[in-house]
């Protein structure tokens, strides 16, 4: 999975993990964790690899031998864990590169991003419990449980739970650039 998408990244490039911990401003010992599956990488540590191997995050989730029929359990998916007050994703589909499915509970007062930001993708995100707050080119969608709001993800863009209850998104993007 996305361990061993990391070592063949870092071993294609020649770069020990000391070299790659260098060069990402992160320990080696996280590295490691992260290549045996032992840790979950944050959205900003993924975003550093990507940066440092050239390369989109999309690409490092990218599994050339995934299967063609994917069965997505709870307990078994890659989360992409964010800090405290931030989004974490669940990983819904199986890395074959074409769209990215993810599935993210904002709690109460948390947010996607600490800033709106963009990326060439188009998204569209459901909401199935709560509601949440969708910031999108400078302006403010109230998006509840049942609907969904699709996007050129260009705009710069982040979701935040104002309420008092978690809300729960389904967010799907094509390219996959989470």
């Amino acid at each position: 999975m996305l361990g061993d998408r990391l070592r063949d990244l870092r071993s294609a490039r020649g770069l020990t993990l000391r070299q790659l911990a260098d060069a990402t401003g992160l320990s080696a010992g996280m590295l490691s964790q992260l290549e045996n599956g032992r840790t979950e990488p944050s959205i900003e540590t993924l975003r550093r690899l990507a940066k440092v191997f050239d390369s989109d995050l999309a690409d490092l989730f990218r599994e050339p031998d995934a299967p063609e029929v994917h069965l997505s359990r709870p307990g078994e998916r890659l989360r992409m864990q964010a800090p405290t007050g931030l989004l974490t994703y669940e990983r819904l589909t199986s890395g074959r590169g074409n769209f990215e499915m993810l599935r993210g509970v904002l709690r109460p007062g948390d947010s996607s991003a600490a800033e709106p930001r963009g990326h060439a993708s188009a998204e569209c995100v459901y909401v199935t419990d709560g509601e949440i707050l969708a910031a999108i080119g400078g302006t403010d969608y109230v998006v509840a449980a049942g609907e969904a709001i699709t996007f050129d993800s260009r705009l710069p863009h982040m979701f935040r739970n104002d309420g008092d209850v978690d809300a729960v998104i389904i967010l799907a993007v094509t390219p996959p650039t989470p």
